[in-house]
């Protein structure tokens, strides 16, 4: 395994070559694209990034990086966001907009992208796709990626690498929490019949290292490339593999039920990740995902990581509290663009406040304030937060499950259970908002504001409400606000007595 490093690429065998112009990464808010941009500005790149909407935590989280705004369905604004670009990274997908939308969507945006990139003169395009047989029957969302491929690569003047990558490992990644989570909790693991396909898992950390890799390699443009981990597998032994890493040992049962709705449904239960994104994986799981070739390790001959390293690394990493970025960064799809509290055009129907006076430091009541959620829970009366999120899940919601990012650092956009940051004012307020099932939209804005010698610490709940079911719902709810709410503060304040003042 490679050393212990923030970088992936350190030791790539290819050079960085940042005279080549600005590179724009799509994507960015994703999993991929966010760690991609990272590596990209420690290189020595002027990154360009596209977004769908304007946020406060941009800077601290691509920092050095330009921001473009707009949608990949808006020809007008990609020409903007690729004008003078050499190379740009398609990280998009509509995989979530479901089955019946997403492969004409794809395929419609993918066509706006090679036209505004012909027009601004960009000189490559670089993206990620999925592997799968074309001679087999594939699934609408490996069928989808081939087509995006395809309309890519129809462009006579800009030349496109296409990376094709089965399931990818790595820390905060939807395959990896899965697999993790049915493993370590159930004592039972259910093995349905397509788990005996064949799957070449891959590192994150080596799906970086190409992606970088082929910009630097000139001599792979316009070349299509099967990436892969040094492994192939079926899909019982990785969790078998996995589970015996973590020391576990529970009963894999092999079942005759091969629904995929139905067994990402359950799995969407069982673990952090929702059903959609569940089902959207399980569906290319009857075809074998495994590289045809190896011609990528002619340009590029580092030895990737096993499934084991992989498994290992991401592990390490959670440990470390140094998630980079999440599964959760980008689901619920196109959450960037939700109305945010200050863009509502009147107040929010009803509001609920609550506060304590007290001597604590700002910063250290702060810090509490921001260890929330997740594992360590809601410091009191965490079996009615977990009694909500289990509803939210029944319902194809996020659920608390969901957990957060980073266990001891919040930024802008990151999850908390059901909740996402909308607001982070270091030491003064926390504004989040709510991304369960609901009549209407709600946020939770925590608030330290000093007055002459302490301060004055609230907890205020927003319910703009939607029709009459909203009404009864916030009614319903009511009496229990107080009871949380009261004691979420002094929580709050007890586990600041023990803070440093700054």
């Amino acid at each position: 395994m490679s050393g212990n490093t923030d970088h992936f690429c350190d030791d790539l065998c290819s050079l960085p070559q940042p005279g080549l112009g600005p590179i724009l990464v799509t994507g960015a808010t994703g999993y991929v694209g966010g760690r991609l941009v990272l590596e990209l500005i420690a290189r020595g790149y002027q990154v360009r990034v596209l977004v769908r909407a304007k946020s406060s935590g941009e800077a601290e989280r691509w920092p050095g990086a330009d921001v473009a705004v707009g949608d990949a369905a808006d020809p007008t604004a990609l020409r903007e966001a690729l004008r003078g670009v050499y190379a740009a990274y398609y990280l998009i997908h509509s995989l979530l907009l479901g089955a019946k939308k997403f492969g004409a969507v794809e395929a419609v945006n993918a066509r706006n992208f090679r036209q505004a990139a012909e027009a601004a003169g960009v000189k490559r395009i670089i993206y990620l796709g999925g592997l799968g047989d074309v001679r087999t029957l594939l699934s609408p969302h490996l069928r989808s990626r081939m087509g995006v491929a395809d309309e890519l690569r129809g462009s006579a003047t800009v030349a496109t690498t296409v990376l094709r990558a089965a399931i990818i490992i790595g820390s905060g990644s939807s395959s990896y929490e899965i697999i993790h989570h049915l493993v370590k909790r159930f004592p039972v693991v259910l093995l349905p019949p397509w788990t005996v396909t064949r799957c070449q898992p891959i590192g994150i950390r080596d799906v970086i290292r190409y992606l970088v890799g082929v910009l630097e390699k000139p001599e792979t443009a316009g070349e299509s490339f099967d990436i892969g981990g040094q492994d192939v597998l079926t899909y019982e032994a990785m969790m078998r593999t996995l589970a015996t890493i973590l020391g576990k040992k529970p009963l894999f049962l092999k079942t005759m039920v091969s629904s995929v709705h139905a067994y990402a449904y359950l799995a969407g239960l069982a673990t952090p990740v929702p059903a959609p994104i569940v089902r959207s994986l399980m569906e290319g799981l009857r075809n074998d995902v495994t590289c045809e070739n190896d011609r990528i390790r002619t340009f590029l001959p580092f030895q990737p990581l096993s499934y084991r390293e992989a498994i290992v690394e991401a592990m390490s990493r959670e440990e470390q509290d140094a998630v980079h970025t999440r599964w959760s960064d980008s689901y619920p799809p196109a959450h960037e663009l939700a109305i945010k509290l200050h863009e509502l055009k009147h107040a929010p129907r009803y509001t609920a406040t609550y506060f304590i006076r007290t001597p604590r430091p700002g910063p250290a009541l702060f810090h509490s304030i921001c260890l929330i959620g997740g594992k360590e829970g809601w410091f009191h009366g965490n079996w009615m937060w977990r009694l909500r999120g289990v509803l939210d899940k029944l319902l194809m919601g996020v659920g608390t499950a969901r957990g957060r990012r980073s266990s001891s650092t919040l930024r802008v956009n990151d999850v908390i259970d059901f909740w996402r940051v909308e607001v982070l004012d270091p030491n003064r307020r926390l504004l989040l908002r709510a991304e369960m099932k609901l009549p209407g939209r709600a946020w939770l804005e925590f608030r330290i504001e000093p007055e002459e010698a302490v301060n004055r610490f609230s907890v205020q709940a927003y319910f703009d409400a939607t029709l009459l079911f909203g009404d009864l719902y916030w009614y319903l709810f009511m009496p229990f606000h107080k009871y949380i709410f009261e004691h979420l503060l002094k929580q709050i304040d007890r586990r600041s007595s023990g803070q440093p003042e700054a």
